[in-house]
């Protein structure tokens, strides 16, 4: 392809029309700057471009530059018309900016063999936003709904800036620093709000006077100008967004966009696994009398759990509750159960966990179960097996009933939709989806009903893995019952709540056989072992 350096200058003649080649100054070295022209690949809709760069002090920098520059063409092989293209792209993107430096050579060899993008540098922001298209083609919508929240709220804005390939340890180290300053004021700003919500109750009964009246607005309005309640990022969400971050960065060496995880060398304070404790007795005895919660993760006893199905006897999502508290599906998969994936009459009777439905972004979805392994097969007992077969005689009752009602509606003018079958072993009265909320909600008014300490409807799974226990079996047992991926995460949730079972199986056992000594408790202090050997009386 052609190309040159010249010599120009910027004179013009007396009606402003630049002179060029033609000003008559250019026989002189000191005049003038030296400049480069050189044609470029066709552009893809086929019309000729040029790369031009003027300025130069001398011929041997124009010189120079324009090496450069053929060297860059130089770079696809000479039937690659895509590659040319891609080249010119890039240097028609930096023509005529003369303080832009050329594209490095070795760089773009790189990104040309590699097939990344050559015209643009890419940002920590672009490599987010690169990963998240990938990723909305294969993840669950409530996985993609986390990392979404955590690119939105925290990394973009933290991160988004910074040059993929100049991002350190330091900037992941100071952003995750940032957080916790962040909530440092969020902390103080809550406080202040809090402080300034009490100035505005009138606390002494009545109305309060005019003069007060007018107090509490202007402190009312004081209100309204602070800034609302934040939730603060906890510890177990920094690491949520580290390994978010540590993901996307994988993607970015997998794409040889870096060699380099910074993320993985930042240092945040471990993040514990919340353990099961039991509701023991004692427990619920300080519950009752401070309202503390010992654990984020509380187990029911089989007692409890008993209380519990007692009193949902007779609801008419009994047989949901049954199943999640003995055999500890997740909420989702049990309201997404199907009768097709019940085997009642197979030997061992099973269930198969294929769907499960859950709230994603405001609206509820059918969706994968959360993980390969939770999409497996679950033996039931045959108390459970009698509840699902007594459940479907009450839907199936249900249905004739809602059609009945539904056929006097239309003869009556009123349109009304039939019983909407969709093959869920739970549903609505008229067949549809249950909202996996709304069995939260239910789940709450039954425990209260009961009068038993706080447990979430997901802690029924963990109450699944002390039936496990109090039933014999062991750690390894219960990660097989719940589908655990690995028997690390059942024994750092479920120790503690099995080493309870054995101090309470050790007492019982013991207390199981029969003494004629009286107890320990029954011996006064410091009794003597042995007969004072002054006293000859002694019988």
């Amino acid at each position: 392809m052609k190309g040159s350096t010249y010599r120009r200058c910027y004179c013009r003649d007396e009606n402003g029309k630049a002179l060029g080649k033609s000003c008559p100054q250019l026989s002189s070295r000191r005049h003038g700057v030296w400049a480069l022209r050189q044609e470029l690949p066709l552009r893809g809709d086929g019309t000729r471009r040029s790369f031009s760069r003027s300025g130069y002090d001398g011929a041997k920098a124009a010189e120079g530059d324009l090496t450069k520059v053929r060297a860059l063409l130089d770079l696809p092989d000479g039937d690659d018309r895509e590659a040319q293209v891609l080249v010119g792209d890039l240097l028609e993107a930096v023509s005529g900016k003369s303080k832009a430096p050329l594209p490095d050579l070795a760089e773009t060899r790189r990104r040309l063999v590699r097939g990344q993008k050559l015209t643009a540098t890419m940002t920590v922001g672009d490599l987010l936003d690169e990963w998240l298209d990938v990723k909305r083609k294969s993840r669950r919508d409530t996985t993609l709904d986390g990392y979404e929240s955590h690119v939105r709220v925290h990394l973009r804005p933290g991160l988004g800036e910074i040059r993929l390939e100049r991002l350190g340890v330091g900037h992941c180290q100071s952003f995750f620093d940032g957080i916790e300053d962040r909530n440092d004021v969020i902390r103080a700003e809550n406080l202040a709000r809090a402080e300034q919500a009490d100035r505005t109750k009138w606390g002494k009964g009545g109305r309060p006077p005019a003069s007060e009246r007018e107090r509490l607005a202007a402190e009312r309005a004081k209100l309204a100008e602070m800034p609302p309640f934040r939730k603060l990022t906890g510890l177990s969400s920094k690491h949520a967004i580290r390994r978010t971050l540590r993901t996307a960065l994988n993607f970015a060496i997998g794409r040889e966009y870096v060699t380099f995880n910074p993320a993985r060398h930042v240092e945040l304070t471990p993040s514990p696994r919340p353990t099961g404790l039991l509701w023991t007795d004692e427990r619920v005895s300080r519950w009752q009398e401070t309202g503390e919660v010992p654990s984020p993760v509380m187990v029911w006893t089989p007692a409890q759990i008993g209380r519990f199905l007692d009193e949902a006897d007779g609801h008419r999502l009994y047989a949901f509750y049954h199943l999640l508290n003995h055999h500890g599906l997740r909420r989702g998969e049990g309201v997404g159960q199907a009768w097709e994936d019940a085997h009642l009459d197979a030997t061992p009777p099973r269930i198969e966990v294929r769907k499960e439905i859950v709230v994603s972004r405001g609206k509820v979805i059918e969706t994968a179960p959360k993980t390969d392994l939770s999409a497996a097969a679950v033996t039931i007992d045959r108390e459970t097996v009698d509840v699902l077969r007594e459940h479907r005689r009450q839907q199936l009752a249900e249905r004739d009933a809602w059609n009945a009602h539904a056929a006097e509606q239309r003869a009556a003018g009123i349109p009304t939709a039939g019983w909407a079958d969709t093959g869920k072993m739970f549903a609505n009265p008229d067949g549809t989806w249950l909202h996996p909320d709304e069995v939260s909600r239910e789940f709450h008014r039954i425990r209260e009903r009961a009068g038993l300490p706080p447990v979430n409807l997901r802690d029924t799974r963990h109450g699944a893995a002390a039936l496990v226990k109090a039933g014999g079996g062991d750690i390894d047992d219960a990660g097989k019952k719940l589908r655990h991926s690995t028997i690390v995460l059942t024994a750092d949730t479920y120790m503690a709540l099995f080493q309870e079972y054995e101090q309470d199986l050790a007492e019982r056992s013991a207390a199981a056989v029969p003494r004629a000594r009286k107890p320990a408790a029954d011996t006064p202090a410091h009794a003597p072992l042995t007969q004072d050997p002054g006293d000859d009386d002694a019988p």
